[in-house]
Parts: C-alpha cells; structure tokens; sequence
C-alpha cells in the first residue's frame, strides 16, 4: 500500500514538474497534475486484472484522454495541455533504458525483445490516445451540423 501512495505522489509531483515546465496557468496546475496521477492510478489498477504491461499503458492512457478530452470542454483549452502532462507517468523510460543497456551489453537477443516491448508499449500509449480523441471529434462534427 505504502508503494502505491509513493508512485501515485511521484505520478502527481512529475506531472506537476512538467505542467510548470511548459507554463500552464495556475489555475490549471492541479488539473493537469491530477491527469498524471489518474493515469498512474488506472495502470496501477489494471494490473490488479492483467500482467499484460500494454493492456495497461492502452487502458490508463484512454482514460487520461478522455480525462482530458472532458476537462478542455470544461475549462475551454486545448486538450493537448491535460494529455501531454498526463501521460507523463506513463512514457516507457524504464524499458527504453534496458533496451539502450542490452543494446551496450551486446547482448542482442535481450535487447531485440525488450525493443519490441517498448515499441508497443508506445503504440498502446499513442493508439490508447487516438480513439478517444477521435470519436470526441465526431461527436464535435456531428454536433455542428
């Protein structure tokens, strides 16, 4: 339990460090920050139904799009803002890192298959973004019509 509150607070503070990075307005900061830790939350759950990394990286990343999605209608911004300090947490550093160490190592059978888990955890990240944002668009579309 105490691990999870330490990756939570750490998915919340990362975001937070990125939101003021790319100056979002003060009003917004915990907005944005929040959307981090929902995401973090999410993958942190989903593991509790599957050890599949990618289900959970494409489930929390839909989330934090629609969290996203909802709060710029909400507070009338970009949802870009809420998504790129959101899906902080989430970027697949730690695999990208080992792959990078097996590459240095030579070791090249461990470092083709840990590149193939972090090129599809990035695609479940990215295609988990896509859908929601999609059919927020044609929900816009049809609405203007």
């Amino acid at each position: 339990m105490t691990d999870m509150i330490i990756q939570l607070t750490t998915a919340f503070v990362g975001s937070l460090g990125f939101a003021l990075l790319f100056h979002v307005k003060r009003e917004r900061l915990l907005l944005a920050s929040l959307g981090g830790l929902l995401a973090w939350g999410v993958y942190l759950l989903m593991g509790l139904a599957t050890d599949q990394e990618v289900v959970r990286y494409f489930v929390a990343s839909v989330v934090l799009t629609v969290y996203a999605e909802t709060l710029a209608r909400l507070v009338k911004c970009p949802a870009t803002l809420f998504i790129v300090t959101a899906s902080i947490p989430l970027i697949p550093g730690g695999s990208l890192y080992q792959t990078m160490q097996h590459f240095m190592q030579n070791d090249l059978e461990a470092f083709s298959r840990q590149a193939l888990t972090t090129v599809l955890l990035a695609v479940a990240l990215a295609v988990g973004m896509l859908f929601p944002t999609a059919i927020f668009q044609l929900i816009r579309r049809i609405r203007g019509r």
